[in-house]
């Protein structure tokens, strides 16, 4: 387990420097730059969908040739120079190359890393192990986000330019997850590219219908930044906005762990439904609520919907894929939900912008109902080897 608690403590120290900017990066393009909704959907789409076909190529190359670690390396190392480019930018279209950097480095680092969570644990404690990361994970995203609320407001570091004061302290918990990643042990020595390579039309039926689901879902995924904006929308101000993001993340910290133990015991399909069910639930309500006690509810149950999907999808996966193809079976994955996100926060944006704000979560808890349904249907099938 010990490589896995590195694994997630490089994940909290990378996500406190990463989450401190995504927070108010829509308010800092809309405040400062100028930007709209349609321009901020546009850069998210991009930033994610760019990098995407980078997670699926990085999980095959570390599959075949190993690496692991020093591919992880690479991609870490994106989010300290992303900070330097936004710091120094002067318009949206540097922001715009400074998000596709973090986003291509998240795609290098991905499959790998999630590999190497799954050959620390035993085959019976994926939900365990990926829970445990993922806790780690999102606990990093609530101190930044946390961080990021404290220098808006002027809690610390008052009197300084607050979007730029935050651009630098991110810089120091990047450099310490980087620095975290040297004690990680890579334990699978480099293949020899004998092996089968990974495929599409190899996959077991029940992934692959599982991964077309998850697309279709994804397209109602769309960037966060679009939940904040609705939230402000609604009447929250600025900075109680990004404290709803802090209450999301904290709870799916705090019950990411206990979720993987569930999948673990009740398997992957009870979980991941219910999860899904949550989804649909929190983005209808947000569609229809402006009360600020019902949206922080929602954001609690919001955080419900991470821990029960975000590490039991990644060992649901690991369940059916023979070894070889971990990786990139993982990078596939991360690759579907990646290229989905562009159109999903185009259609985000235009929904929003000329419709209305509600639009765009009416359509994405419609899909999340479709996706529960399906996905208890495709796992509920015969498996040539267990989901379970």
């Amino acid at each position: 387990m010990s490589n896995i608690v590195l694994l997630g403590l490089v994940s909290l120290f990378t996500d406190i420097s990463t989450e401190m900017v995504y927070p108010i990066l829509p308010l800092y393009l809309s405040a400062v730059m100028g930007a709209g909704p349609a321009v901020i959907g546009i850069i998210e789409g991009i930033a994610e969908s760019i990098a995407s076909i980078i997670k699926l190529f990085s999980g095959i190359i570390a599959d075949r040739y190993g690496h692991k670690k020093r591919l992880a390396f690479a991609g870490y190392a994106s989010s300290l120079i992303n900070k330097i480019i936004i710091l120094f930018s002067v318009s949206w279209g540097g922001v715009l190359a400074a998000r596709i950097i973090d986003r291509f480095g998240k795609g290098i680092r991905t499959a790998p890393r999630d590999a190497m969570v799954a050959e620390s644990a035993d085959k019976s404690q994926q939900g365990k192990a990926f829970g445990l990361h993922k806790g780690l994970d999102l606990l990093g995203t609530a101190i930044g986000i946390m961080l990021a609320w404290l220098i808006v407001s002027g809690f610390i570091f008052p009197g300084h330019d607050h979007y730029r004061t935050i651009f630098i302290v991110s810089m120091v918990p990047a450099v310490i997850g980087l620095s975290v990643l040297g004690f990680v042990k890579d334990k699978k020595a480099a293949k020899t590219g004998k092996s089968v390579l990974f495929s599409w039309k190899n996959l077991d039926i029940r992934l692959k219908l599982f991964l077309i689901f998850i697309f279709l879902f994804t397209l109602g995924h769309f960037s966060n930044a679009f939940v904040i904006l609705r939230a402000v929308d609604a009447g929250f101000s600025k900075t109680d906005a990004i404290l709803l993001y802090f209450i999301y993340n904290m709870t799916g910290s705090l019950l990411s762990y206990p979720a993987g133990l569930l999948s673990d015991k009740f398997g992957r399909k009870n979980i991941l439904c219910i999860g899904y069910f949550l989804f649909g639930i929190v983005y209808l309500g947000i569609a229809m609520v402006a009360n600020s006690a019902a949206f922080i509810a929602l954001f609690v149950v919001y955080g419900f919907y991470t821990a029960l999907t975000a590490g039991v999808e990644r060992a649901l996966i690991v369940d059916i894929v023979p070894e070889e193809h971990k990786a990139g079976a993982l990078g596939l994955h991360a690759a579907i939900v990646g290229i989905g996100l562009l159109p999903a926060s185009i259609i985000a944006g235009f929904l929003y912008e000329k419709i209305s704000s509600s639009a765009p979560f009416l359509f994405s808890g419609i899909l999340a109902f479709i996706t529960c349904a399906a996905v208890f249907v495709i796992l509920s099938l015969k498996p040539a080897q267990s989901a379970q």
